[in-house]
């Protein structure tokens, strides 16, 4: 059943220091405030799992939450790197992490397959790609009714997942709308599930009922933090703040820049200022 807390309240219930934590939305509803209240916590030895993950999966990285990432692409959507997470790979700084880099098509099949409570995925996949030879977590199987030979990899079971949405009930039924993602399934496959929302409204009777509503049953604690997807966007509510993905990549390819950046717009910061930041857009 969920819960209506403070951002900061629901992080601090549902995110543990040693977690396997998922902070999903692709290209749209990127959980960006939600991500900032963990690094203020100072949260640390993460696992992070993520499809492309982008510029939040960089500044966690950067300030020495994250001991691993599982993911598929990493970089700045349109503009290139992700420097913090290439700096923490080749220089160990803030510190060494672990990486597990998969398809999108193994990621998404990977959730499917956790929300459904299976303990891995199998799809076709891999054949001629060379991640299986860096990545051990890849193995293939022989279908039992064709003789196909298939790609498995183990089930994605975060212990929480943080996402962001339009709407919440008053019941605590969350609303999902535009781009999807693997929100829906990360949810549902993790043990937890922290939503924050742009809105909140009395309940979703004059909807349609095949829009993607996550059951109140299937969320354990619901945040209102207005623009919290900021700089991605939220349809219907605010466009994608491209200018502020092209300022990462000058404030992450210097350690001294990124420290002062992440200083004033996040750790003096609350999630307040995501509704400041997302007027005009």
């Amino acid at each position: 059943m969920a819960k209506f807390q403070s951002l900061h309240d629901a992080v601090r219930d549902n995110l543990k220091d040693g977690d396997v934590v998922a902070f999903e939305g692709f290209t749209h509803l990127i959980p960006h405030a939600a991500a900032h209240e963990a690094i203020r916590q100072g949260r640390k030895d993460l696992t992070l799992i993520r499809m492309t993950p982008d510029i939040i999966y960089d500044q966690m990285i950067g300030m020495g939450l994250v001991k691993k990432v599982v993911f598929s692409y990493a970089g700045n959507p349109g503009v290139g790197l992700l420097r913090r997470m290439r700096d923490a790979i080749e220089n160990g700084w803030p510190r060494s992490i672990e990486t597990v880099e998969h398809s999108h098509a193994a990621m998404a099949n990977a959730y499917e397959a956790g929300a459904a409570g299976l303990p891995c995925a199998v799809f076709r996949g891999y054949r001629g790609a060379g991640l299986k030879d860096v990545n051990p977590e890849i193995r293939s199987i022989t279908c039992p009714f064709t003789g196909e030979e298939l790609a498995a990899v183990p089930a994605h079971r975060p212990d929480v997942a943080f996402v962001h949405a339009q709407k919440a009930s008053k019941r605590g039924d969350v609303l999902v709308e535009g781009i999807i993602g693997v929100q829906k399934e990360a949810v549902l496959a993790s043990k937890r599930a922290v939503v924050t929302v742009e809105e909140i409204v009395d309940d979703f009777d004059d909807l349609h009922p095949n829009l993607c509503v996550l059951p109140h049953w299937t969320v354990t604690a619901i945040a209102h933090v207005p623009g919290g997807a900021h700089p991605s966007y939220t349809h219907g509510y605010y466009d994608r703040d491209n200018a502020a993905y092209l300022e990462w990549d000058k404030v992450s390819a210097d350690r001294d820049l990124f420290m002062q950046w992440m200083k004033t717009n996040v750790l003096e910061a609350g999630p307040g200022a995501f509704a400041e930041r997302v007027k005009g857009l």
